[in-house]
């Protein structure tokens, strides 16, 4: 029976599960942490995670195929000989906000759309790269190499310097849509670096990107094109995944170019797109409002299920260590509608409104930029697993909401990758013969003001 481990890095932890090349049954699992970090400035150093990878990988069976999905965004800087010059620097460090607003101004908001698919963020690693540019020349001087978190774990395992044209779609420097590089844009950041000398190759989705850990090892991916695989997403199909942070996504047959920002035009791991929102806070907000409140997280998912919706009047903005989408990074977060009555379970429930309410527009700018959302509405991510996530998703969207029975669709996808790749098959092919989509279905209870929830956090977060 050939086996695939299939990786999720993310900004905890490492996730990895070992499945049947051929079924797609789940075999084997692990985990271990990620030192914690926290924005304005969110680093770490690579080798945590090479290490987290062997800790959660420990006593697992061996397999004939790894790949690996990782935090989009980050940089990982290497000098000539592939050491690492400084700690990486992660999709929700904020310093370099000023950075992509300095790059807004060098092209407008529609030419950068065109060229690359999205719109320059704080979170991108092209303004990551302006950021060392300006701050630490030092370590600019000795850039030679340029890696995405994934990019950097599979160079590890291979002693290959690749990735593949999902992650790379995150970068702001690679256009989906021309299947290329654009060195052009990276020129805004420094014109006398041979660029082409500092990219990874770009891998096809199922070309293998050497060997190593045991068996042949794939390209690779970001985590949220390895989502879309882990749920077998298909056109029209959307996902929202509450994490960390938050996204909402869809899997699209034509690529998208959104002038307001809002939508970033990725490529998605099978040769197709992946238009995406994404927000900065998600979970981290209910964890934060559990410590206020005192209580576990099973406690506070109660508390909220037991306040009616709209919270009695209570609006949260989640924009505890500022905002992605909106572009707003320096934001904090606001409670509003607050009386001298207030009860715990209504501040419980408007913490998971206010998260939902953010997605929500994010879905809405999906329909804006003519995305197709009219399939399955599917929710992902460690919030999935929430009773009060999945219903208030359900009331608001006022749609049916599929959650899957498999929880780490990350780790899963990144094991289609790899069986994929193994088989010579397309990742498609592999995530449907699965049935990885297969789960529970909710649907909206027919007594929900949404509108009216959705206009007063819409008037709250002006």
């Amino acid at each position: 029976m050939p086996l695939v481990l299939g990786v999720d890095s993310s900004t905890q932890s490492t996730k990895v599960e070992v499945r049947d090349a051929d079924t797609g049954a789940l075999i084997a699992e692990g985990r271990a942490p990620h030192p914690p970090t926290t924005p304005p400035r969110s680093e770490q150093q690579p080798d945590a995670w090479w290490d987290a990878l062997a800790q959660a990988r420990a006593g697992l069976p061996p397999v004939d195929a790894i790949a690996v999905a990782g935090q989009q965004h980050g940089l990982v800087a290497l000098d000539a000989q592939g050491t690492v010059i400084r700690p990486a620097k992660l999709w929700n460090d904020t310093e370099s906000a000023p950075d992509a607003q300095w790059l807004r101004k060098q092209l407008d908001d529609a030419q950068w759309a065109r060229a690359c698919g999205s719109v320059p963020l704080a979170a991108f690693t092209i303004a990551k790269l302006s950021w060392l540019h300006r701050s630490e020349p030092d370590a600019w001087a000795r850039l030679a190499r340029v890696c995405l978190p994934h990019d950097w774990l599979t160079y590890k395992l291979t002693g290959e310097f690749v990735t593949d044209r999902g992650d790379a779609s995150g970068t702001g420097y690679f256009s989906a849509a021309e299947n290329a590089y654009r060195t052009d844009l990276l020129a805004i950041v420094d014109s006398d670096v041979d660029w082409k000398a500092r990219l990874p190759r770009v891998c096809a989705p199922t070309e293998a990107a050497g060997s190593g850990g045991g068996g042949v090892v794939a390209a690779g991916t970001g985590d949220n094109m390895a989502a879309a695989l882990g749920i077998a997403l298909e056109p029209g199909d959307v996902a929202i995944s509450i994490g960390t942070s938050g996204t909402v996504f869809a899997v699209s047959d034509t690529p998208t170019f959104d002038a307001s920002g809002a939508v970033a035009g990725f490529a998605d791991a099978t040769g197709r797109f992946l238009p995406l929102v994404c927000t900065l806070n998600a979970t981290k907000v209910t964890d934060a409002v559990a410590r206020l409140l005192g209580v576990d997280h099973a406690r506070l998912d109660a508390l909220a299920l037991e306040a009616p919706a709209g919270a009695g009047g209570v609006t949260l903005v989640p924009y505890f260590d500022g905002e992605r989408t909106p572009n707003l990074p320096d934001a904090a977060g606001t409670i509003a509608g607050l009386r001298s009555d207030v009860t715990r379970e209504q501040i419980a429930r408007a913490a998971y409104e206010g998260v939902v309410c953010g997605l929500l527009d994010g879905l809405d700018a999906l329909r804006a930029a003519g995305v197709d959302t009219g399939g399955r509405l599917v929710l992902v991510g460690g919030g999935a697993r929430s009773a009060a996530f999945r219903r208030v998703v359900a009331d608001l969207a006022d749609r049916a909401v599929l959650a899957p029975d498999a929880t780490e669709h990350v780790a899963a996808g990144a094991c289609v990758q790899a069986a994929a790749v193994l088989h010579g098959e397309s990742p498609g092919e592999v995530a449907s013969a699965w049935e990885l989509g297969a789960g529970e279905v909710l649907v909206p209870e027919g007594d929900t003001d949404r509108i009216a929830i959705r206009d007063r956090y819409r008037a709250t977060a002006q």
